[in-house]
């Protein structure tokens, strides 16, 4: 009689067992392979360019050719024939971050760029140690340790064969770990600039987060814009705490945006009118040598919101060739 109690004890044992290791696999934290997860929340600056969504526009067409032309330059043309990269096809996406170091001096400041692709990683593993790099171990996973050729020694992970992690060493390990963790501490989290991740369009050719209360170089309002309506945004810009920055290519032309954070209403509005003071300024500049960019001037729309000022529009190749040119030729001077 005795035993039946024993044995029913011993089947609920096994079947709290057997729950328990079910239940293991949905308890555990999942490996991300998101890589806006593995930048830190507390980055400065975080950017991305979608290489992929610009290979179509003929407007890419000299950033890829400026690309190739590392094949002409020494030891870089030897790494992409010993690796069989080719940037402009096999790179799909770029991530950039900046985090703050130790008093948020620019010597302290660590770095990380991730890039998303197809690599080929036994000949990338192999090109690198040819070099010097040596092969290390940490606790989210493996990387390589670049021969130091002065200043703090860059590192690289070949996470697989679709990601590629670069950096400071620190950098580098600790992007490992958040991916280990399945993001924790990441900018998916929803932490720091990740807070504000809804203020560009993830899907843009390029966008870009900056904090600027912990970028005080780029808060500073030297007063030297050239007209009433500059001097007067560059002094409002003071008061802006973030800004959320987004291009994307259609065919021939770029629509871009522009977002200012300011907990300051009266500040808003300021930043609100210096913007039109500057469109009707640009116009003016414009429309003996470049008329036809009057109409597309006008197009561009300022909005405010209970947060920020945003502005908008949409370049047309015409302009963004002319102004490569431009540069070009000021360049060469």
């Amino acid at each position: 009689m005795t035993r039946f109690p024993a044995l029913r004890a011993s089947r609920f044992g096994i079947l709290l067992l057997l729950a328990a290791a079910t239940a293991a696999p949905a308890l555990a934290v999942r490996r991300t392979e998101d890589p806006l997860a593995l930048v830190p929340a507390d980055a400065v600056t975080v950017g991305v360019i979608h290489w992929n969504a610009l290979r179509s526009s003929p407007l890419s067409a000299k950033v890829f050719a400026d690309l190739d032309h590392l094949s002409g330059d020494g030891d870089a043309a030897r790494f992409l024939a010993e690796t069989g990269l080719t940037p402009s096809e096999d790179i799909d996406t770029i991530v950039i971050a900046m985090s703050p170091g130790e008093a948020g001096s620019k010597e302290s400041e660590s770095g990380l760029v991730l890039f998303e692709g197809r690599f080929d990683l036994s000949r990338i593993g192999k090109a690198l140690t040819e070099r010097g790099a040596k092969s290390l171990t940490s606790p989210g996973g493996a990387y390589y340790l670049l021969a130091e050729k002065g200043g703090e020694p860059g590192a690289v992970s070949l996470v697989n064969k679709n990601l590629i992690v670069c950096g400071h060493e620190g950098s580098v390990t600790a992007a490992l770990a958040r991916r280990e963790s399945g993001g924790a501490g990441g900018l998916t989290s929803g932490q720091g600039l990740g807070h504000h991740l809804s203020r560009v369009d993830e899907d843009a050719s390029a966008w870009a987060l900056i904090d600027l209360t912990r970028m005080p170089a780029m808060r500073r309002a030297d007063g030297h814009g050239e007209g009433e309506p500059s001097q007067a945004l560059m002094g409002a810009m003071k008061s802006v705490t973030l800004l959320a920055l987004q291009a994307t290519v259609h065919g021939d032309s770029v629509d871009v945006a522009a977002t200012g954070l300011s907990n300051d209403a009266e500040n808003r509005d300021l930043i609100a009118d210096s913007l039109r003071g500057v469109l009707a300024m640009w116009r003016l500049a414009v429309s003996e040598k470049s008329p036809e960019m009057v109409p597309v001037i006008r197009r561009f729309q300022i909005d405010t919101d209970p947060d920020g000022v945003s502005i908008r529009g949409t370049l047309p190749g015409s302009f963004l060739r002319e102004l490569s040119q431009t540069r070009h030729a000021n360049a060469s001077r």
